[in-house]
């Protein structure tokens, strides 16, 4: 007898080096409650391509494991053969890898028709102690701080909430 499908089938990892970049090529499937086969393309940690392909109109058959086995080899084989035929080659716009908080620099990609990867927002606070001129003083615990140590009272939110409408601000 056959075991019901329940759970997520077992996916792929596989590294290729190609024109002297190493790729790795991940699927996954994300299960009968999300019946998706996502396979994703990485260079250097970030990700270059994804496909996902649904497999919702399957969820019935018998042989369901076996099926998303085999969908799932088939995204796999056809990313890494993408990759071999030179797909991607000429994407480079996540070929670079960065730490965490890393950012590129300015001087990549002049010159050349290549664009910079966009830079995201920074949260205000970190705008904000970036911009400070003089640097945070220490607390009685010896720590520095840039937030809140203005904001700390004995007085209840209530009684906070009331002055403030009230308008009596202490200076």
């Amino acid at each position: 007898m056959v075991k019901p499908f329940d759970r997520a089938v077992s996916g792929f990892n596989h590294n290729i080096t190609h024109a002297g970049r190493v790729f790795h090529v991940q699927t996954e499937d994300s299960g009968m409650n999300n019946p998706n086969i996502i396979t994703h393309l990485f260079v250097g940690g970030n990700i270059l391509a994804s496909k996902k392909t649904s497999y919702a109109e399957l969820l019935k058959a018998e042989n369901l494991q076996e099926l998303v086995r085999q969908l799932m080899e088939d995204q796999h084989k056809q990313m890494l053969r993408n990759v071999v035929s030179g797909v991607y080659d000429s994407v480079d716009g996540a070929a670079h890898a960065y730490q965490p908080g890393q950012l590129a620099p300015a001087a990549e990609g002049k010159g050349s028709t290549k664009h910079a990867p966009p830079r995201s927002t920074l949260p205000p606070e970190v705008e904000a102690a970036r911009a400070l001129s003089t640097p945070p003083q220490m607390n009685e615990m010896g720590a520095q701080t840039l937030f809140g140590e203005d904001l700390i009272s004995e007085k209840s939110l209530d009684e906070v909430i009331l002055n403030y409408l009230a308008g009596e601000t202490e200076g």
